[in-house]
């Protein structure tokens, strides 16, 4: 099964604290860091409207929508990196044209914008809107301790089986990084031991 790339939570960093001199670029950036916070597709974002965030059973802001693909109700609580993005455009001239909630960019154009992006901010990855979504799952919620159930929910998946791949990838992730470990701790011990060796 091919493996879903995903955005670190370094790369993402990068990418959110990156300052860009080009409007352009900052937009697509901005809608690449929505999908990361709340698993949105890019179709899903280009179809919200203000009418779509609304108070959650806990009292915060949800976006509450249904996924273009499967119609399956989708209900999002609001992380407080979405929220800003919200805010940001909620009185910018291009989402009062539109009467959407964020910019409307077109899919062709946003994945070759991501492309200059990944250039600007030093990502090696092949930068796609759909790696955001593949973001979500793992480095924003899977890694943070979110059950797998909630993030089957959240992306609005119909079978777990689904959600499943997030998990497998975590797995690989979990090999590599212990590897790396065992790695740090094997170079640590020989110096250790060279250290001893010379003392005595």
């Amino acid at each position: 099964m091919k493996e879903r790339e995903f955005l670190s939570e370094t790369e993402l960093e990068k990418l959110e604290n990156h300052i860009f001199n080009s409007d352009r670029l900052d937009r697509v950036r901005d809608l690449f860091v929505f999908s990361c916070y709340t698993g949105i597709s890019y179709v899903n974002i280009m179809a919200l409207t203000a009418d779509n965030v609304m108070k959650g059973i806990d009292g915060g802001n949800w976006i509450i929508t249904k996924r273009q693909k499967t119609k399956n109700s989708v209900k999002v609580p609001l992380l407080g990196k979405a929220e800003e993005i919200i805010e940001k455009y909620s009185d910018h001239p291009m989402t009062a044209v539109t009467s959407s909630l964020l910019p409307i960019i077109i899919n062709e154009k946003l994945n070759a914008y991501l492309k200059e992006i990944a250039n600007h901010v030093v990502i090696k990855k092949n930068l796609t809107f759909r790696m955001a979504h593949h973001t979500f799952a793992t480095t924003i919620t899977l890694s943070n301790g979110v059950p797998i159930e909630t993030v089957s929910k959240l992306l609005g998946h119909t079978k777990i089986a689904t959600t499943q791949i997030y998990a497998r990838v975590l797995e690989h992730k979990v090999s590599n990084d212990m590897n790396a470990l065992k790695q740090t701790l094997s170079n640590k011990s020989e110096s250790e031991n060279d250290w001893k060796r010379t003392s005595i």
